[in-house]
């Protein structure tokens, strides 16, 4: 019995602080992802009345990419700080069967969703703007401001997360740049996370 608990305390003190749990649906399952209606107005006027940004993070059963990032970026004190304080996250599985209302107020499941949204990877990561900012029949397509398809390190979803809040995409600094002049600056001075 003694091993076993010595066991059972080795595991549990090798999980990351902020490890994302395993839901039915095989997707991973983060203490900053919201469980909504998902119809993506009233999310959008949701995360507004929160101060928060609408971020939708699309992923799949079994998605290698997906587990890197619950495991190795989202975790980290900085970049889960982030989700939790400053994002409104809604989690949407590429090939699932639950229904989403669409800026336009179109309903389709997420996997038709997906393909309305032209999402073909997972993770991808759509950030959305201010409620203001979301002309009335707009697609998610259409409104999303910035979207991240694939995997990253730390360093860039940390990056891209400030970006965004820093509404990066309506200047003339692309992200690469943004992302190229802070990681060396961060690399300089001692502060960059390591991907």
């Amino acid at each position: 019995m003694r091993f076993l608990t010595t066991i059972a305390a080795a595991v549990f003190l090798a999980l990351p602080a902020f490890a994302a749990t395993m839901g039915d649906d095989g997707l991973h399952k983060a203490e900053w992802m919201h469980e909504t209606f998902k119809d993506m107005s009233e999310d959008l006027a949701d995360a507004e009345a929160e101060g928060k940004r609408l971020l939708v993070i699309w992923e799949q059963r079994g998605c290698v990419y997906c587990r890197k990032m619950h495991e190795e970026v989202f975790p980290v004190q900085a970049i889960h700080d982030k989700l939790m304080d400053d994002y409104y996250v809604i989690q949407m599985n590429m090939f699932g069967d639950v229904e989403v209302t669409d800026f336009d107020g179109e309903a389709l499941s997420e996997k038709e969703m997906a393909l309305k949204w032209g999402v073909m990877f997972t993770p991808t990561m759509m950030f959305f703007p201010p409620e203001a900012e979301v002309a009335e029949g707009t697609t998610g397509r259409e409104a999303a401001v910035v979207v991240m398809p694939g995997a990253f390190g730390k360093s860039t979803t940390d990056h891209l997360l400030d970006w965004v809040l820093e509404e990066g995409y309506k200047g003339d600094e692309n992200f690469q740049k943004y992302h190229y002049e802070r990681f060396n600056a961060e690399q300089a001075n001692g502060t960059a996370l390591s991907d």
